[in-house]
């Protein structure tokens, strides 16, 4: 004779302790597979491998944001990483320039496959992260956009001992700027290799609408502003506010920020 459902005994729940072995089990497999990994016990592509060097020249996966953020925090890496990119620079001593100015870590840049001006002085992170920018986002969408590369970035400086700016000049008092460790740039304009100039003043779509298709210097800077977010850990332009009305501020080691 059938039991009714309702008769059925019911099967006993897990334990508690069966429960957290069982997850100690699992955390202690993905222990071994992570350590197995990076003493290279077990061999994997470096494209899948977390702990292997950025490769500056590979084009961005899912990982390249974990690897430059590790090269960023360790100085020795970082120069490592930055001699790949084929950038010609001087490396500058550490130096404390006022309370909270200076840097550490630091290179002149005087060549970064496009033409800059003046030679900024840059963190290391700072640098790694450019080159990236120009290399995988920048490029790419200059030649989507317009068929040729970018042939010069103009920028408005990079190191300057001073606070915050957020549109009523450096305020005393406020915070240090990370300009003032090196850990910034402003990027003010483009010049393609035809000769063509593009800034951020001009060419920048004001109205918050998608720009026209009819000229696609609006685009390529939005695409510029996006890729820079990807790369920098701070990213503010014209639509943050006044004071970024001509220029894209780039920054490393500070707030995550995309504005």
């Amino acid at each position: 004779m059938a039991l009714d459902p309702s008769e059925r005994p019911l099967k006993p729940a897990p334990s508690r302790r069966k429960r957290w072995l069982g997850m100690a089990a699992v955390c202690a497999a993905l222990a071994l597979g992570a350590w197995a990994v990076a003493t290279g016990t077990i061999e994997i592509p470096e494209r899948f491998n977390p702990w292997a060097p950025l490769d500056v020249a590979a084009p961005p996966d899912w990982l390249t944001g974990f690897k430059l953020e590790r090269a960023r925090r360790e100085p020795a890496r970082c120069l490592a990483a930055l001699a790949q990119t084929g950038m010609q620079y001087d490396l500058l001593p550490d130096r404390v320039t006022g309370p909270g100015c200076g840097f550490e870590n630091a290179l002149r840049l005087r060549s970064a496959g496009v033409r800059l001006g003046t030679s900024p002085s840059l963190s290391c992170p700072m640098a790694l992260s450019f080159f990236m920018w120009e290399r995988h986002a920048l490029q790419p969408a200059a030649r989507q956009r317009f068929g040729q590369p970018v042939a010069a970035i103009e920028h408005l400086g990079s190191y300057a001992c001073r606070n915050v700016n957020r549109g009523e000049g450096a305020v005393p008092g406020a915070s240090r700027s990370r300009h003032a460790t090196a850990d910034a740039l402003d990027v003010a304009g483009l010049t393609l290799a035809d000769g063509r100039r593009i800034t951020v003043l001009h060419d920048w779509p004001r109205d918050g609408s998608a720009a026209s298709t009819d000229d696609p210097a609006p685009l390529l800077l939005r695409d510029a502003h996006r890729g820079a977010c990807r790369f920098f850990n701070g990213v503010l332009g014209p639509d943050y506010n006044a004071a970024h009305k001509d220029h894209f501020h780039l920054e490393t080691g500070g707030y995550d920020m995309c504005r």
